[in-house]
Formats: C-alpha cells, sequence, structure tokens
C-alpha cells in the first residue's frame, strides 16, 4: 500500500481526487467570467464561450462521473485534462499568455492520469518502477576499475539530464510563461555553495558503492554488498539525498521556483515509490544484516553513527 504524507492511496483515493477536482474547476469557471486577472492569466486572449463548450463537459462533468464511480468517465477525463495541457503548453509558450493556466493544467493533467491508473487497476502498480530494463538486478563482476568507470558515466548521463538539460528547459519554459520571480543575488549565491557540497557528497557515495559494494548507482547493476561505510554511515541515502539537494541548488542558480518545486517532487516520488521498492530488494538480499543497519542509520537526515536512529 503507498502511503503519501500519511494518507493510503487506494482507488477511494483516487475518485476523491477527481472529487476536488471536479469543485476547483467548477469554481475556476465561475471566477473566469467574473474576474478579467483570472482570465488572462489562466486563458489569456483564447475565446472562453468556445473554451467553456468543450472544457465544462469533458473536464468537469467527467471528472465528478469518474468521482462517482463511473469507470468510462476516466476515459474521457483524463485524456481530456492532457489534451488541454498539451495544448496549453503550447499557446503559453508561443503567446507568453496563460502561463498559470498552462502550469494547472500540467499538474492535472498528471494527476488526473495517475489517479485514472489506479482506479482502473484497483491499486498503485509500483512495480512498474523497476521493470525491464530497470529491474533490481546485481552488477556484473567486472572489476572495481571497470565499476567506477560505468559509475562515471550513468553520474554523467544522469547529471546531464537531470541537473543540466531539464533545469534549463524548465527555467526557459518558466520565463516564458512568465512565471518567473526574481530571487537575491544571496539565494544564488547559497545555490552555489550547496551544489558543490552536494556533488562531493553524490561523488563520495558513488564510489563508495562501486569499491566497497562492488555495483553501481544504477538498479540494474546494484551492489554485491551491503555498503555500511563511507558516507553510509551517516545516512542510508547519501546519493539521494545528493540529487536532492543537487536539484534545489540548481533551481537557486538559476533563480527558478519551478526548478526547485520539480526537485522536491523528484523527492517525494523517490521516498514513495522507488525508496520502499529498494529497501524490500535490500532486505530480501541482505537480511538481518540490511535490517539491523535501517535501524541504526536514519533514511534521510545524517546523524553521527552512535546515535544514529532509523527514520
Amino acid at each position: 500500500m503507498l502511503v503519501v504524507a500519511g494518507i493510503r492511496i487506494t482507488p477511494v483515493t483516487a475518485r476523491v481526487y477527481f472529487g476536488i477536482q471536479t469543485l476547483a474547476g467548477a469554481l475556476w469557471w465561475i471566477a473566469v467570467p467574473l474576474s478579467d486577472v483570472v482570465r488572462r492569466a489562466t486563458l489569456g486572449d483564447l475565446p472562453v464561450a468556445t473554451v467553456a463548450m468543450f472544457d465544462v463537459p469533458l473536464f468537469v462533468v467527467a471528472s465528478a462521473l469518474a468521482a462517482a464511480g463511473v469507470r468510462w468517465a476516466l476515459w474521457v477525463a483524463a485524456p481530456w485534462t492532457a489534451l488541454v495541457a498539451a495544448g496549453m503548453c503550447v499557446y503559453a509558450t508561443v503567446t507568453s499568455l496563460a502561463g498559470w493556466g498552462a502550469l494547472l493544467m500540467v499538474v492535472a493533467a498528471g494527476a488526473s492520469i495517475v489517479a485514472a491508473i489506479i482506479v482502473l487497476c484497483g491499486r498503485v502498480p509500483v512495480e512498474w518502477m523497476v521493470t525491464g530494463p530497470l529491474a533490481f538486478r546485481s552488477a556484473d563482476r567486472v572489476g572495481t576499475g571497470r565499476l567506477l568507470a560505468r559509475t562515471g558515466m550513468q553520474t554523467l548521463f544522469f547529471w546531464g539530464t537531470f541537473l543540466v538539460a531539464i533545469p534549463v528547459v524548465v527555467s526557459i519554459v518558466e520565463a516564458r510563461w512568465m512565471l518567473r520571480v526574481e530571487l537575491p543575488l544571496a539565494v544564488r549565491i547559497s545555490g552555489g555553495i550547496l551544489l558543490v557540497c552536494a556533488t562531493a557528497l553524490g561523488i563520495w557515495s558513488a564510489v563508495s558503492m562501486s569499491v566497497k559494494g562492488e555495483g553501481t548507482p544504477l538498479p540494474s547493476q546494484m551492489a554485491h554488498r551491503l555498503v555500511v561505510t563511507g558516507p553510509y554511515r551517516y545516512v542510508r541515502n547519501p546519493m539521494a539525498v545528493a540529487g536532492i539537494a543537487q536539484g534545489v541548488a540548481v533551481g537557486l542558480l538559476l533563480g527558478s521556483w519551478m526548478v526547485v518545486a520539480y526537485s522536491l517532487f523528484g523527492s517525494v516520488l523517490w521516498n514513495t515509490v522507488v525508496r520502499p521498492l529498494e529497501e524490500a530488494d535490500l532486505h530480501a538480499r541482505f537480511g538481518s544484516d540490511f535490517v539491523a543497519y535501517r535501524r541504526r542509520v536514519a533514511c534521510w537526515v545524517p546523524v553521527r553513527p552512535a546515535a544514529s536512529r532509523a527514520l
């Protein structure tokens, strides 16, 4: 059972989400003709009547039916929300109008798709995250040198993708959609300092995984030995801590609150979906040694080894 912020995510939870989406959509459509500020921020110069003619039945009404348990309505609400989100993104990027509308619809589309999958599957199919090439398996025994080389290549790929390419695109979109908030210079400097520290932690963690554990950070090339030394003496997931801190630091450096939000969302996703699967695999492979380690060392907050405890 997936738990997020103390809430169990079940089909009932997903239907509740569609109920909330119905209410939010209805209130928004009431506010649009009453407030020029709301209309400009979320629709720009789009014709209100034309958009409402399609969106009210396909978004508001379909979400209400989905909340009531009508399964076919899921195949209307979720695809329509995704289509509108895509259209709003194009519109906001081309015109620099309705940036808030595009952002809100992207969030709604993602949540609608996830909620629809949960209702249709009857549960949260978290195993989808670790199938195929991402399935957990031990690394080939190729020697420390080759493992370090593989770790370096993986690290460069992930850093280049998640800490450079995606943040740059998000930052550009944020500016184009007129959503940027100027941050003080001191905030950007602190982001640079945080990035250096987090990168050092990430490198230390990756090298420890290869040298001590005979593996790489990639789930499909996991360590053969449980690593409890180096940064792993202080926190169970130093690479995750480093990666999230790096993401936040990049956001601060770019002056982008959306990049910071993207990084924090990634931390929630990793903690609620990936970490339980990874720790279940570690428990299966290392048994009581991992149980003792988990009790002794914190998951997220680094502490002195003598005082560490499970969180």
